[in-house]
């Protein structure tokens, strides 16, 4: 009686039967690792041609680790294995090769440094760590030069490298790292360079140095242990009278079972002239302290690896922004977080009180200025410092305070590398800060805050088709372009895709300060200066629905719920067709529609996205796939499906909208096999119902024909005796008699087997 009901034969629920069991088989879908915190809007995998990367590599060159954009933007320096590039890129595409000068390691190094037993095939070669803009005619670069760091002046002429000089060349020791897998850093102010790095061959002595320039050359005092021997460097920026260096290390002021590692920020005067008596060549005005990135109530993020500095403008104060990941992994998966340091906030720690070890009782101490010294210790005051003070600086090198900044930004599942940041001016005349992270694995996140202190990330892109580490950032402005190093090239990446935007309410929901939707050309449009007046974006809300309410505007024209276009899908009954849904964007929800109603019936099902469907008598009509986003919902795609050899039924509230004949069925899952082709999938359901027919017949012969062997098994015992033919087995535990004995021969069965047989 449930059949006419239904409005289905036999035949036809035994297909829709076979075709639920059938998607029981089907691949689940397919989901990101992207784990907890902001979700990128739109995802990029390697070789999209909607996100156009221009790839820059030269056989026989390898690791492009360091990146160096000249004064007028229009060159990029390339330090890589064994030699300096310089690369043009004024015009849009691959950036193109002006000069390349080798800068290869000696035979005699390569050899001293495989006999100390380092590889002569990953490790014993020059690798180029540090490149700075000396002055208009001049380059500075330091380079492992097979475990034995050496520097080099490198002359310009027009922004062209010239070859190397060997009266050019000068040892690096202090000024690059020994091995090529160890941190560093370095920054040039006023002709004077200012490095972190390892300072010995066995990479267990840190560094802070200052080379060059007309002062006299000052470092740390690895006796004293300002460094711990595990510190790691990994940016440093000049401020107004001090250079601030940061990095991580193990943290000897706290008191555990493990280490427990933290994240520093160092500080030395620009004017420090060292010691007389004491602290002579050494630092006089060295201090650290604790950098703190942590949530309220959650683990730290304790370990620093990236930081850059963000000048001062009109109407922010200059902000160091730097990438953090944890000691602690909860639940195995690594996290990261993005936290923004004032450089007044950093000022006001280090005028506060100082940390001491007690040598007494081992343990560190609060302590305030001496008395009676003047000016205060570890200060950029002019003129030499006191011994007594200099002697207190020896002890006094960490800052009680902690400088304490809240997350930006939180990601687990992913672990940035790079950091390279900007600000973008939207049309609400407000500045956005936009973030761009490299990952660990090969991926790129930008990120953008928003007026309210949370950032979303406008997309994700897969730089490599192989997983590895993103090792450098450039920005370059004036091109519009992001640079990209890696192990194979450069990457030359556009800031901005708003093409990929296709509409006006695609162009909003971005929320992206570069893009804006330009009404008059019916475009998402990079924002160029002069801002228009009459574009369209909404940054902080991201909502489309008044900025799109007039005009054409791509998939939102008209009334929300009416198509701009309808597909036309055609097929045999009983037919198996996906209906596809693009998803625009990972941060909208879809649901599919069928006419007015949101049921689907039994005769369909969604997976991966897209509508799988059997088209049979009474199925088809209009679907329509919406997509919401911040509240706002809208037609992504509208199909009308119906049946070969009728005509298409015409449904008056559609009128007018144009239609798409689509000439065969969409009918493969993204991922999976085909599952139907355009004809009846009649003889493969009942093919597939004879062979379940007989696998559920065989099944049931083989269950019913078991217990009764199991029967007469019981019955006897291999091996021992037998009951009577007429006598019956005992029904109740009185009625057991002992059982026989067994006779024990060397062509008989073992006795214990026919005694643990029957006990059994």
């Amino acid at each position: 009686m449930a059949l006419p009901a239904l409005g289905l034969d036999p035949w036809s629920l035994l297909g829709l039967f076979l075709f639920q069991l059938l998607l029981l088989l089907l691949p689940p879908s397919p989901a990101w690792a992207g784990g907890q915190g902001p979700v990128p809007r739109l995802r990029y995998y390697a070789g999209d041609g909607r996100r156009a990367l221009s790839l820059f590599h030269q056989k026989g060159l390898q690791d492009f680790d360091t990146l160096l954009l000249s004064g007028d933007e229009d060159t990029l320096y390339v330090g890589v294995r064994e030699a300096i590039l310089a690369l043009d890129i004024q015009d849009p595409g691959v950036p193109r090769l002006k000069k390349m000068i080798p800068w290869p390691a000696s035979d005699k190094k390569k050899k001293d440094c495989a006999l100390k037993r380092k590889s002569n095939e990953t490790q014993c070669f020059n690798f180029i760590r540090v490149l700075v803009s000396l002055n208009a005619t001049h380059l500075y670069a330091c380079g492992t030069y097979a475990f034995s760091p050496t520097c080099v002046f490198i002359e310009l002429r027009d922004s062209d490298l010239l070859p190397i000089s060997q009266d050019k060349v000068v040892e690096g020791k202090g000024q690059s790292p020994f091995d090529p897998a160890h941190k560093h850093t370095a920054v040039l102010v006023d002709g004077t360079l200012y490095s972190g790095t390892m300072n010995n061959f066995l990479g267990s002595e840190p560094i802070l140095m200052r080379t060059l320039g007309s002062q006299p050359v000052l470092k740390t005092d690895n006796f004293l242990r300002w460094l711990q021997p595990d510190a790691s460097f990994v940016a440093a920026f000049p401020s107004t009278q001090v250079v601030y260096f940061f990095f991580e290390e193990t943290a000897s002021e706290f008191e555990f079972f493990y280490k427990l590692h933290t994240s520093r920020v160092a500080r030395v005067c620009k004017n420090d002239m060292g010691g007389d008596k004491v602290l002579q060549k050494k630092w006089t005005t060295f201090l650290k302290a604790q950098l703190l990135c942590a949530e309220p109530g959650q683990l730290p993020f304790n370990i620093i690896r990236h930081a850059v500095l963000l000048p001062a403008n009109f109407s922010t104060d200059p902000y160091v922004y730097a990438v953090f990941s944890s000691q602690w992994q909860i639940g195995g998966t690594s996290s990261s977080a993005v936290c923004a340091f004032s450089l007044k906030d950093i000022e006001h720690v280090f005028e506060g009180k100082y940390k001491g070890l007690d040598k007494e009782t081992s343990r560190w101490t609060t302590a305030g200025a001496p008395d009676g010294i003047s000016p205060r210790p570890g200060s950029c005051s002019v003129g030499p410092s006191s011994d007594k003070a200099l002697t207190f600086m020896k002890d006094h090198f960490l800052m009680d305070g902690q400088v304490v900044a809240k997350p930006l930004l939180v990601k687990s599942g992913v672990e940035y590398t790079r950091l390279a940041v900007e600000t973008a001016q939207g049309l609400d005349g407000h500045t956005y800060l936009v973030m761009y992270l490299g990952t660990t694995t090969g991926y790129l996140h930008k990120a953008v805050v928003s007026g309210d202190g949370r950032a979303h990330l406008v997309e994700e892109i897969q730089l490599f088709p192989d997983p590895e580490p993103v090792r450098n950032l450039q920005l370059a402005p004036a091109q519009g372009a992001l640079f990209a190093g890696f192990s194979g090239g450069v990457l030359r990446i556009p800031r901005a895709n708003c093409s990929v935007y296709k509409s006006c309410m695609d162009c909003i929901l971005a929320r992206d300060p570069h893009c804006a939707w330009d009404p008059e050309s019916q475009m998402c449009r990079l924002l160029p200066t002069p801002v228009p007046k009459f574009w369209g974006q909404d940054m902080e809300q991201g909502n489309p629905e008044w900025l799109c309410a007039s005009g054409p505007m791509g998939r939102s024209l008209r009334s929300k719920s009416r198509p701009q276009i309808i597909k036309e899908v055609l097929a045999a009954p009983n037919s198996i067709l996906e209906l596809p849904c693009p998803h625009l964007s990972d941060l909208a929800s879809y649901r599919w529609s069928w006419g007015t109603a949101t049921d689907l019936g039994a005769s369909s099902v969604v997976y991966n996205g897209s509508l799988l469907l059997v088209l049979h008598d009474g199925a088809g009509g209009l679907y329509q796939c919406w997509a919401t986003e911040n509240g706002f919902s809208y037609p992504v795609v509208s199909y009308w499906v119906g049946l070969q050899d009728q005509p298409p039924a015409l449904d008056p509230e559609l009128a007018g909208i144009p239609r798409e004949r689509v000439e065969t069925p969409l009918t493969k899952v993204r991922g999976g096999a085909t599952l139907a082709a355009q004809r009846s999938y009649w003889p493969h359901f009942l093919t597939v119902t004879v062979l379940l027919t007989l696998v559920l017949s065989g099944a049931l012969i083989f269950l019913l024909s078991s217990p009764l062997g199991a029967l007469r098994a019981r019955g006897k015992v291999q091996g021992c005796g037998t009951l009577p033919p007429g006598e019956k087995a005992p029904l109740s535990r009185e009625h057991l008699q002992p059982p026989k004995e067994c006779r024990t021969s060397a062509s008989d069965m073992d006795a214990n087997n026919c005694l643990g047989t029957e006990m059994v």
